[in-house]
């Protein structure tokens, strides 16, 4: 799946163009953001409402930026699987005309991340397990909403109930790990790690030439595995919604990603 991902990419390359948007735009919100919470900052170790209202702030526009432009990405991945031509002005402009519907989602997946890490931060290492458990579930049961917003046109709520019965469907208890996509990310960062260990055993302008080549292979490496998830997660709305395999996935079985319920 990996491989038929990279397909897609290696012949509409612009899709890679919208995770180095999301992450530019990202840099400037955690400098936005994080430039008053040095100010706020209390050297004992207590949070301040001022530091609470920050991190509310930063989660709800960050989830915002990513949610924008992942709606772009998807909305030009769906075009290339049925064989158009997508753009990075067309997924913008795809985008941009839905946001009104895009902010509920992202209001909603920025309220439920702050609750998640707020009870790891408060219950300890039960509410490390709990939280970790509840973000499990929330991510696979809400894994196609960004795909049906998109690409059948719906709000945030029934965005959800189609998720959730797609996923009650199909049953995607692995999708991420059946994709393949994270194993074969994290394979793909070892060069860097391997880069810095070289760079700190060497020292001197060797050091930083080598930790620059890793920083860089690193970015390579999030923008593709950012674009190829987009790009599986709508092929992988369109076997959930149709059982049609996209013509770039024949040969691939997506029902192993999916594998039907015993029932």
């Amino acid at each position: 799946m990996f491989k038929a991902s990279w397909r897609v990419l290696r012949s509409r390359k612009e899709l890679a163009v919208f995770p180095v948007l999301s992450g530019s735009a990202g840099l400037v919100v955690v400098i936005i953001f994080l430039t008053p919470a040095v100010f706020t900052y209390q050297p004992d170790g207590d949070a301040t409402p001022g530091t609470y209202a920050l991190l509310a702030g930063f989660y709800v526009v960050s989830a915002c930026v990513t949610t924008f432009f992942n709606a772009g990405l998807i909305s030009q991945a769906d075009i290339a699987l049925k064989g158009g031509d997508p753009s990075v002005a067309g997924g913008l402009r795809t985008a941009g005309s839905m946001s009104g519907r895009l902010l509920p989602w992202a209001l909603l997946t920025a309220t439920v991340s702050l609750i998640i890490r707020m009870v790891k931060e408060r219950l300890g290492f039960l509410g490390r397990i709990v939280g970790g458990l509840a973000g499990m579930a929330w991510n696979l049961v809400t894994y196609l909403v960004l795909p049906v917003m998109v690409i059948e046109g719906t709000t945030t709520k029934p965005a959800i109930k189609r998720s959730a019965e797609l996923f009650r469907g199909t049953w995607g208890e692995n999708v991420l790990g059946n994709a393949g996509i994270g194993a074969v990310s994290v394979l793909l960062v070892l060069p860097s790690l391997l880069l810095i260990v070289l760079g700190a055993v060497a020292g001197g302008a060797t050091a930083l030439v080598l930790l620059g080549i890793a920083v860089l292979w690193f970015l390579g490496v999030v923008v593709v595995t950012s674009a190829l998830s987009g790009i599986y997660q709508t092929a992988l709305y369109h076997f959930a919604a149709t059982r049609a395999v996209p013509e770039q996935f024949a040969g691939i079985d997506l029902g192993h990603a999916f594998p039907q319920k015993d029932r």
